[in-house]
């Protein structure tokens, strides 16, 4: 059974991951439930209790980035609630578009989504690229937190 668990596990890291970058995952939360699972199939032996907390941590730190990088990509340009409700939405319409939808997803929801507030196409632009700039930093963050993640578990594991 514990082959099992082991299994599940690294189906959930791996969904995790990809979370990271895809927006209907909640990526690292996912990472850390396969890391937990991990542990106690391992009977906390290889990774123990503090270095789970650590790892919890880093997956709340995860959370925040995530929430803070869009607004602060989007407050510095002024943007409207409907810019980020229309880079939301562009972000998962995007998914369906593969790589380039996930690129051009945010930018263009957070365009119309000024656009629908009234605003003119130059400032809605701006604020469309810098709600996206947000949403990529915030995700190259999540991506090194990932990393980070895997490689502190890694080294709790095999040494």
């Amino acid at each position: 059974m514990q082959i099992v668990y082991y299994v599940i596990a690294g189906i959930l890291i791996l969904a995790g991951v990809a979370g990271t970058i895809l927006p209907a995952l909640p990526g690292l939360p996912l990472v850390f439930a396969g890391m937990v699972l991990a542990a106690w199939a391992g009977g906390f032996e290889e990774v123990g209790v503090g270095m789970l907390v650590l790892l919890g941590i880093l997956t709340l730190l995860s959370i925040a980035v995530d929430f803070l990088a869009t607004a602060m990509g989007a407050k510095r340009v002024g943007a409207s609630r409907l810019a980020l409700v229309g880079a939301v939405i562009g972000t998962f319409v995007g998914i369906f578009f593969g790589f380039i939808g996930l690129l051009a997803g945010p930018f263009i929801g957070a365009l119309a989504g000024e656009l629908l507030h009234g605003r003119h196409v130059g400032r809605a632009t701006r604020v469309g690229f810098g709600t996206w700039m947000g949403i990529f930093f915030g995700t190259v963050l999540k991506i090194g937190l990932a990393f980070a993640m895997l490689g502190l578990f890694a080294f709790a594991w095999f040494f």
